[in-house]
């Protein structure tokens, strides 16, 4: 599959605890054969799982076994170590969403290892549709639990639809649009594109500008202040340590 990774880039490495945000598809199985991602470790981190389109199917070492499914948060908290598996379902035809992952801060990065699924409700806000997977926004609550203050959300906007969210002025903001073109506070994003609004502001505006139906993710969440180093699928605090992950894994 192509996928486009916004996050970590040269200009960002992190919003909020976001630390990975890659997006792919439409993606027809018939030509690329679908997700097929085999056994592997992940450490520190938190994996979420947004689908637009398809199915996928989820196993760890936790012994969970879950389906990913447009619409529905899953949510698989690694902690110390975990190894889990990605493959796309055998009546899936088009294959469509957003990985994302989440740093967990000093005190809860050695946890353990957990998993939460979340369905959330599609509410209207102006000409705007919205699933609050993570945190709060226009009045919606998540109750999923994160280690560090956050927000996901799904946006679908209808034709020439302008919306107004008041957010909290101590986090900062990412979009990331998906279909069309988007206006973050004023600057245009193209799909594909990740705008970035930083803290103090306490109202963000969104307007598809286009006639066509849009849809964005916006991600949030209070600056992480940690420093992180990300190798391969393991979040750590230097390089040591992200040696002796690989090590464990390899034995």
């Amino acid at each position: 599959m192509t996928v486009l990774r916004t996050l970590p880039q040269a200009g960002r490495s992190l919003i909020g605890a976001w630390c990975f945000a890659d997006h792919y598809g439409p993606d027809d199985i018939a030509q690329s054969g679908g997700m097929d991602v085999a056994p592997h470790p992940h450490t520190g981190l938190q994996t979420v799982s947004w689908l637009f389109a398809g199915e996928i199917e989820h196993r760890d070492s936790n012994g969970v076994h879950a389906m990913v499914r447009p619409g529905e948060l899953n949510l698989m908290t690694g902690g110390h170590g975990i190894c889990h598996s990605e493959v796309s379902t055998a009546h899936t035809t088009t294959l469509h969403g957003v990985q994302l992952w989440v740093a967990l801060p000093d005190e809860s990065r050695d946890a353990a290892r957990d998993f939460q699924h979340y369905a959330p409700d599609a509410v209207a806000v102006g000409g705007v549709s919205l699933r609050v997977f993570l945190g709060t926004l226009a009045g919606q609550v998540s109750p999923v639990r994160t280690a560090t203050p956050l927000l996901g959300a799904e946006l679908t906007l209808q034709p020439r639809s302008l919306v107004r969210f008041d957010v909290d002025p101590g986090f900062e903001h990412g979009l990331l649009v998906d279909t069309e073109a988007v206006e973050l506070s004023g600057t245009r994003l193209s799909r594909g594109e990740l705008g970035y609004v930083g803290t103090g502001v306490d109202q963000l505006t969104v307007l598809n500008p286009t006639d066509a139906v849009a849809r964005a993710v916006l991600l949030g969440g209070r600056p992480f202040g940690e420093q992180i180093v990300m190798w391969w699928n393991f979040v750590g605090r230097d390089h040591d340590e992200i040696a002796g992950f690989r090590e464990e894994w390899q034995a």
